[in-house]
């Protein structure tokens, strides 16, 4: 068995067609107001990709760009202005933040209703007690990925592999949300593999490069790779480039599914913010969410 390549790239720009459509049904555009301290180069590209498909949406940006030596308080201020301002319908918080500020602190700081990342801990207590709010978007796109390639999850065993707050825990629970039985595995698992290999949908987000073997992979199962991880080059001495968590070239021989690295996951992250700008719109404003956003 080859598995098929879960494209996306492709899926995400479907996604924001169906949120540029959204706009269009809506009594005025949303605004998404993204912050950015410092110059991390990685942060500036992300942040102009961010920007770019917010306007090509037809939706209102409003950048924030700050210096390395902000003080934190001056960084949370901002947060609490933007809190205030009812034009603003969503805050992005651009991590890291440079040395000397606590991330916590100012993310705590954002409105649970505008947080469009998903990553206070109001929009983490929405999501555990099963009540609406804005969903985690890499998590979320890893859902919308799954449930396209397979249809109705449930009753589907789902092994989610890493346990972070950022990707592990919530997919978890949005999975677990589509009544998936859902396993969180780690690196303390006894028979990890073995697991791994029960798994109907496999969530690979543990952060370590080609980790999962194909031997970790059940035949035609769903494989789904968060791991975005930077290795040397084979072909190019001196140079890197980036592979996920899963061995691909060799599982993708297994499975009957597959993400891609890169292409698959990470352009989901920023369609999914755009959706959750949309939606977090419509709560805030106390307009009817267009049904083409469902999921």
């Amino acid at each position: 068995m080859k598995a098929s390549k879960i494209d996306g790239r492709i899926f995400a720009q479907n996604l924001r067609k169906k949120v540029q459509k959204a706009v269009t049904q809506l009594p005025e555009s949303p605004s998404l107001a993204v912050v950015l301290v410092g110059e991390d180069p990685a942060s500036q590209v992300y942040v102009a990709s961010k920007v770019k498909f917010t306007e090509e949406c037809g939706m209102n940006s409003l950048e924030y760009k700050l210096p390395a030596n902000t003080t934190e308080t001056k960084v949370v201020n901002l947060v609490k202005k933007l809190n205030d301002n009812n034009k603003v319908d969503g805050i992005l918080v651009q991590l890291p933040l440079p040395k000397g500020i606590n991330s916590d602190r100012v993310i705590k700081e954002i409105h649970p209703d505008k947080d469009v990342d998903g990553l206070t801990e109001a929009s983490a207590g929405r999501l555990s007690l099963g009540k609406s709010g804005l969903r985690p978007c890499t998590p979320t796109g890893c859902v919308m990925l799954a449930k396209d390639e397979l249809g109705d999850l449930s009753g589907k065993h789902c092994v989610v592999l890493g346990r972070s707050i950022l990707v592990g825990k919530p997919a978890a629970l949005l999975f677990l949300e589509q009544n998936c039985t859902v396993t969180i595995a780690h690196s303390r698992t006894e028979n990890l593999e073995d697991v791994c290999k029960s798994a109907d949908i496999l969530i690979a987000a543990v952060g370590r490069p080609l980790m999962v073997k194909a031997s970790w992979v059940k035949e035609g199962a769903c494989v789904i790779d968060v791991g975005i991880n930077r290795v040397p080059s084979i072909k190019r001495p001196g140079k890197t480039r980036l592979v996920g968590d899963v061995d691909y070239s060799n599982a993708k021989e297994i499975a009957g599914s597959i993400t891609p690295v890169p292409g698959g996951v990470g352009p989901m992250t920023i369609a999914c913010l755009l959706r959750n700008t949309v939606i977090a719109a419509c709560s805030r404003r106390g307009w009817k969410a267009p049904t083409i956003l469902d999921f």
